[in-house]
């Protein structure tokens, strides 16, 4: 405990670097996003808080925000088949007795959730896991391909002292798949500045946008085929190109596309323009937790259209369209300069 007897607080979120920085070179997915959120917000509230994450072979800060900042490995460091338990295990055991938390807290589903678990155990920590995706609470674990990392994830469930989840649909296959019980914490997003808000109106003609990492589960592939369906809308493709055969395909294929523009990776503090130019945003991924993209784009007022509806938000409250189906997702974009008033927020 400190001095004013609020608990010490670590965090350990190995690619969240990047974020802390506002990096838009780096690995900034929503996970990243949400804990560096967290942190920042805990340290305001003057707690003693601590992240862990990979080490880099620049300059590594100490401190960001009033963050304190431990540095674990590169995360190509040691020799393959044997980097799994030196220098990465060893370095995050390390790392977690350096920070001398009280409370440890993971998001994400992944062998590191067990190492911490295991640590907290045999160390009398409490640890606080955070669901990050609908996958992760599958019985069969889809997304984790190796035996070690399924082994380690259960284990981590199994220690956890507290699971929370994003939405009540993951609440209740959690205690289905593991016979744990969890509890349901919304997301938190930041509002846009005064000088950033403007009052909802659909934008004509319209301007639809897609952010997030370019790779195979957010299905930009998807995105194609709707804008070669919706040839008179303009689409904007927004976000950090993964280096995989089939993101160099989908980016290909999106500069043959006229009505797609390409923006890539951009800074944190500048998404904002992009949302506020949008008519609307589009999502195509395969599987989510709950994107911070549909928060953000609530903020602005602005409808989404999505093969992903979290607790049925979208379709409950209005919100947008929901389909799985990329087809119907082209028809009510087409459909939408035609009758703007049933998507208006």
């Amino acid at each position: 405990m400190t001095k004013n007897n609020k608990p010490k607080i670590c965090i350990v979120a190995h690619k969240a670097y990047g974020a802390m920085l506002n990096a838009n070179s780096a690995h900034i997915g929503g996970v990243e996003w949400q804990t560096t959120l967290l942190a920042k917000w805990l340290a305001e509230k003057k707690y003693d808080v601590a992240m862990i994450t990979w080490g880099t072979k620049k300059q590594y800060h100490n401190s960001i925000d009033g963050v304190r900042l431990i540095q674990l490995c590169t995360e190509n460091a040691g020799l393959p088949g044997l980097r799994f338990f030196h220098p990465k295990w060893t370095s995050l055991t390390h790392a977690m007795k350096s920070a001398s938390a009280d409370i440890y807290y993971q998001n994400c589903g992944e062998c590191v959730t067990g190492q911490v678990a295991l640590w907290c155990k045999k160390h009398n920590k409490k640890f606080i896991y955070s669901v990050a995706n609908d996958v992760d609470v599958k019985k069969n674990l889809p997304e984790m391909k190796k035996l070690r990392d399924k082994m380690l994830y259960r284990l981590g469930l199994k220690h956890a002292a507290k699971i929370i989840v994003q939405t009540e649909s993951q609440k209740n296959l959690l205690r289905q798949s593991f016979g744990r019980d969890s509890t349901v914490i919304p997301m938190p997003c930041t509002t846009p500045a005064l000088h950033q808000y403007q009052p909802p109106q659909l934008k004509l003609p319209l301007r639809i946008l897609w952010i997030a990492r370019v790779c195979r589960q957010k299905r930009p592939d998807k995105l194609i085929r709707i804008a070669k369906q919706c040839p008179e809308i303009t689409f904007d493709l927004v976000g950090p190109i993964y280096k995989t055969k089939y993101a160099k395909n989908v980016i290909l294929q999106a500069e043959k596309t006229p009505n797609i523009n390409i923006h890539g990776p951009i800074p944190r503090d500048e998404t904002y323009k992009f949302y506020r130019n949008a008519s609307a945003i589009i999502s195509t991924s395969e599987f989510e937790g709950f994107p911070n993209t549909f928060l953000e784009a609530w903020s602005f007022g602005l409808p989404v259209f999505s093969t992903f509806d979290p607790d049925s938000l979208i379709k409950s409250r209005k919100l947008g369209f929901h389909s799985t189906n990329t087809d119907e997702l082209s028809q009510a974009l087409s459909n939408l300069s035609d009758s703007p008033e049933t998507f208006n927020l």
